[in-house]
């Protein structure tokens, strides 16, 4: 048997490394773990948590308007981006510390230096040179956002990843993409008083949602005074005389703003990471090929996460770690399961969905039931807003079992966790009809749309 230097090296401290390094090392194993940046990865460091820290902040000009309609006098109130921007550094200091402290705490070696593969088992540490040996390597370095380099000026747009720390707040903004980080960051933008336009070249935003919930955020953030010009693209960027970013569109002639954000999507970290070296394969987007077990294509190295481009959401990464430690060291195989998960877009209003979308079931199904309601929430009705929430289940006819489940609207992403149990467990929508609703409440017609508003047979509607 050869000597290794460790049990288990982990290359990323992002949520699936630290997860699979701190569940490894509790167990007594020898592990180590690099990160070239901070820990935390980019969920908690520019991702996530501070894409949600935002989404809060932009939602008080709103709550300052609705508050009028229920007898409140609000005075003049006034934004302090830089003190967001603060306040935003130091909840994420404290939870990188969080990671570091329960890494530390199970008896890991916390290494902040870029880590590479140099062979099989084989890993060189960039600050010091130095070479070390593991029985297991995990890579788990993630993502980042693509740059788009084929565009003629982009080195003078942003992306999420400086989004988050702006010296100042820009009087407007251009965002390229129709993605959920591009509808976010509109959405925040938006709300903290910018001018706010995106460019998407689909034919409409979010395009592996629900068609319903596409269209009606859509309609909600036009009417928010959001300019969305879908089918559209952004052929060059350049600086203007008076130091705006000047983009050429290809439909819309000139668009001269403070700011352009490009969020087109992103790519695994696997430049300079050595994989060929090591026999890892990668495919043709240049994510790390895994099988069932998160398993490379070379003997003792696994893959975690975003880099694998499985499914790039937090919690993924981090059930993938547990299946890992599952199937490596508890001789107990387990698959991860990326069936029904459940998500969120943080846009104004949410969507929460989870499962299969009304297109998506319409082809996979002879026969859909699909029950559908629009209504304006109750605050709106003090508040005076116009906004309306859509929430819809879709039915396999042969059996009641629901398929999928998408609302639009406030607290949309809490109510999406709780539906993912129910349609992970197999409920039916007879399961949902004898359920109690909850009053008064939004979620409350989630259980109370008895009649079907439409029914698809073979893709097509029939009543």
């Amino acid at each position: 048997m050869p000597a290794f230097d460790y049990d288990l090296f982990v290359i990323g401290g992002g949520s699936g490394g630290v997860r699979s390094g701190r569940l490894a090392a509790n167990m007594g194993k020898k592990v180590a773990i690099a990160e070239e940046f901070r820990y935390g990865g980019t969920c908690v460091i520019r991702g996530c948590v501070p894409k949600k820290l935002y989404v809060y902040a932009s939602q008080y000009s709103e709550h300052f308007e609705d508050a009028a309609g229920f007898g409140w006098t609000v005075g003049e109130s006034r934004f302090d981006w830089q003190k967001l921007v603060v306040a935003k550094e130091q909840e994420i200091t404290r939870l990188e510390g969080l990671y570091e402290k329960g890494l530390a705490n199970a008896g890991a070696e916390i290494l902040r230096t870029r880590a590479e593969l140099v062979g099989p088992n084989t890993v060189r540490l960039l600050d010091t040179g130095k070479t070390v040996t593991a029985e297991r390597i995990v890579i788990a370095v993630g993502g980042h956002p693509t740059p788009h380099d084929a565009l003629p000026g982009h080195e003078l747009c942003i992306s999420s990843n400086e989004a988050f720390d702006l010296a100042e707040l820009p009087k407007s903004i251009l965002i390229a993409g129709g993605g959920y980080i591009a509808v976010e960051f509109a959405n925040v933008f938006h709300g903290l008083g910018v001018e706010t336009t995106l460019i998407y070249r689909g034919k409409e935003i979010l395009s592996r949602f629900d068609q319903d919930l596409r269209r009606g955020l859509h309609k909600a953030m036009e009417e928010k005074g959001i300019r969305i010009l879908c089918e559209d693209i952004i052929q060059s960027v350049a600086t203007g005389a008076d130091g705006k970013r000047v983009a050429q569109t290809m439909k819309h002639g000139e668009i001269a703003v403070d700011q352009i954000m490009l969020a087109l999507g992103r790519v695994p970290n696997i430049k300079g990471l050595g994989l060929e070296s090591a026999g890892v394969n990668t495919d043709e987007r240049g994510a790390i090929v895994v099988d069932a077990f998160s398993r490379t294509s070379a003997p003792g190295i696994y893959a975690l996460g975003d880099v694998t481009d499985r499914v790039q959401l937090t919690p993924v990464a981090i059930h993938e770690a547990m299946c890992f430690i599952e199937t490596e060291y508890k001789n107990n195989p387990v698959s991860p399961d990326h069936d029904l998960i459940a998500t969120a877009v943080f846009s104004q209003p949410e969507i929460g969905t989870v499962g299969l979308s009304e297109e998506q079931a319409a082809r996979q199904f002879e026969e859909l039931e699909v029950y559908r309601a629009e209504f304006r929430p109750m605050k709106a009705t003090l508040s005076g807003r116009k906004e309306k929430m859509i929430m819809k289940l879709i039915v396999n006819a042969a059996d009641r079992k629901v398929l999928g489940a998408h609302i639009l609207g406030h607290d949309a992403g809490e109510m999406a966790q709780l539906l993912g149990i129910s349609l992970k467990a197999g409920c039916t929508k007879d399961d949902f009809d004898r359920t109690m609703a909850v009053h008064p409440t939004a979620s409350e017609e989630l259980v109370t749309m008895y009649a079907p508003t439409y029914r698809l047979r073979k893709g097509e509607r029939v009543g």
